[in-house]
């Protein structure tokens, strides 16, 4: 039988910090990934340096809901 009620791994979607807060960048659009996290072994929001591909360097991308 399969499990009932909340898993404890999440899909989390990382959008680029960089890319939301410019307003004159090159391209329009914003980087985002997608990971899991644990949400009982991280309750916080996930930070994480990733490539941006509108930048073209990397960036703290952060969790968005």
């Amino acid at each position: 039988m399969a499990k009932k009620g909340k898993d404890v791994r999440l899909v989390v979607t990382l959008e680029c910090t960089e890319c939301r807060t410019n307003t004159d960048k090159r391209s329009k659009g914003v980087s985002r990934y997608t990971t899991t996290k644990n949400r009982r072994n991280t309750t916080a929001r996930l930070e994480l340096k990733k490539f941006c591909t509108h930048c073209n360097k990397h960036t703290v991308h952060k969790e968005i809901k």
